[in-house]
């Protein structure tokens, strides 16, 4: 479903039961999308297997991701004249 900014306006209650009922309501202004409406109740959890970084460190033996993110998190210190 698609609604311009002025209907979001105007008449939010009838979007809001739209998304209630599983619509995706997509805001358009000007023309051009700019924002998405939907349920709170959908799950869109991020599925890790799709990310291209989880697991990167996985098969790394000589190092634990714990400790190195510790160091990375460390204020810089700098070399004294």
């Amino acid at each position: 479903m698609q609604a311009i900014v002025k209907d979001l306006r105007l008449h939010t209650k009838a979007l809001l039961a739209a998304t209630a009922r599983g619509e995706e309501v997509e805001i358009t202004y000007r023309g051009k999308p700019c924002a998405r409406l939907v349920s709170a109740d959908r799950d869109e959890s991020p599925d890790s297997t799709r990310n291209p970084a989880f697991g990167l460190w996985a098969d790394r033996q000589d190092l634990e991701v714990n400790d190195r993110a510790r160091r990375l998190r460390q204020p810089r210190t700098f070399a004294e004249e």
